[in-house]
């Protein structure tokens, strides 16, 4: 664990406002959605270093506090989202700047988390490889993409270190511009994120979520024999194509990029070694060399079976689920590995005290206060408690370990 050069003293923070005003320069474009209730907002205020504690954190420092961001803290669990997802169609919402800006900041201004995150998804760079797909309400996503033999990958593109992503996904650049200038006024971190290549192969494979995730497997065996080689082939098109969209994000004002390997429950360690793993590596390998400074978070949900397959990934943290205790995910990792984690979402369904408890454990068990990021161990589940997110934010910000 390194020591943050901008650890400030506690006598620094009662300047906080003076440092960190709340932004009033975006306005929706399409509905009104800044209507949180007071009763269910965060109570803390923001300090000078708040700016840059996510990104510090991410990078190995020792920080002041913990800091605390939640996957899927954009979501269906706020009435202000809902004003939108229940009226218009996701891409229809990711890929138009002003929503998908609105989308992105709703939850800062609620609970003032430590970053605020593009609202896109993972699936949003397929198109630049040809794959057609849509996230449809009440199915989820659909891929319309055949991919199957060799002959498929054959007919993307021959080089994705060429894919123009200003031409090809030309509204990422205008979110992310804007959402920096908002991150900046708001005095927070802006947090990218792309899909592992495993993960949007199986995707694609599969043409929508799976259970069992056989169509992909039995590729996997026939890859295994030579008999078909299209599926390490496709992953290793997709490795270079989302190294790149990384690079894309940070050049457009994401300041840290998580990696999300959603699919990573399917994989036995075999299968991860095999084909997910040295595609994410060669991934977050493109990504740190051209922006070395830049942290890359790598999370593989459902894949703290194999956890200590995790540690050489190349990237500056690991993000466990909430299927690991904490301790023994540190131990595993090691200490000079970053962690990120893992507070089990269905807590957010409890009380305000058995909240704060939750959180005040993952922040012990990694260390103490300033030694990890808090995040969940997945997504904010829907219908989560709008009030419960404050809770743990909240608590997060304010807990200064058991000796204080």
């Amino acid at each position: 664990m390194k020591l943050s050069s901008a650890l400030l003293p506690t006598l620094l923070f009662s300047a906080a406002q003076a440092f960190a005003p709340q932004s009033q320069s975006y306005q929706s474009s399409a509905l009104f959605s800044t209507s949180t209730e007071q009763s269910n907002t965060s109570t803390t205020t923001s300090t000078p270093g708040d700016r840059d504690i996510l990104i510090r954190a991410a990078k190995g420092e020792l920080v002041e506090r913990t800091p605390v961001w939640l996957m899927r803290q954009a979501g269906r669990y706020m009435a202000d989202f809902r004003e939108y997802s229940t009226k218009f169609p996701f891409r229809e919402r990711s890929e138009t700047p002003s929503m998908a800006t609105e989308l992105s900041l709703q939850c800062h201004r609620a609970y003032q988390m430590d970053g605020i995150i593009m609202f896109s998804d993972i699936l949003t760079p397929l198109p630049t490889l040809g794959i057609d797909f849509d996230v449809v309400r009440g199915k989820g996503p659909q891929i319309y993409t055949s991919v199957r033999t060799e002959a498929d990958v054959a007919e993307m593109p021959d080089d994705p270190s060429s894919i123009d992503f200003n031409e090809k996904l030309p509204f990422i650049k205008e979110i992310l511009g804007t959402l920096s200038k908002e991150a900046e006024e708001m005095n927070t971190s802006l947090i990218g994120f792309v899909g592992a290549p495993f993960t949007l192969a199986a995707y694609t494979i599969e043409g929508k979520s799976s259970k069992d995730c056989l169509t992909t497997k039995k590729m996997m065996m026939a890859d295994e024999t030579g008999e078909n080689k299209a599926l390490s082939q496709f992953v290793d098109k997709l490795a270079i194509m989302i190294g790149n969209y990384g690079c894309h994000q940070i050049e457009c004002g994401a300041q840290v990029i998580q990696v999300f390997e959603s699919w990573a429950h399917q994989l036995s360690p075999k299968g991860f070694e095999q084909f997910a793993k040295p595609a994410a590596q060669k991934a977050i390998a493109i990504m740190k060399e051209k922006h070395p400074d830049v942290p890359v978070i790598y999370f593989a949900n459902g894949g703290s079976s194999y956890l200590e397959l995790q540690r050489d990934m190349g990237c500056d943290m690991i993000a466990v689920d909430w299927a690991v205790d904490m301790a023994k995910a540190r131990e595993i990792l090691g200490p000079d590995i970053a962690i990120s984690g893992n507070v089990d979402p269905t807590v957010l369904f409890g009380t305000k005290e058995q909240i704060e408890e939750a959180v005040r454990e993952c922040i012990d068990k990694a260390g103490g206060p300033g030694k990890h990021l808090l995040n969940l161990g997945h997504g904010v589940m829907q219908g989560t408690p709008e009030e419960a997110v404050g809770w743990l934010v909240d608590e997060c910000k304010r807990y200064k370990g058991k000796d204080a």
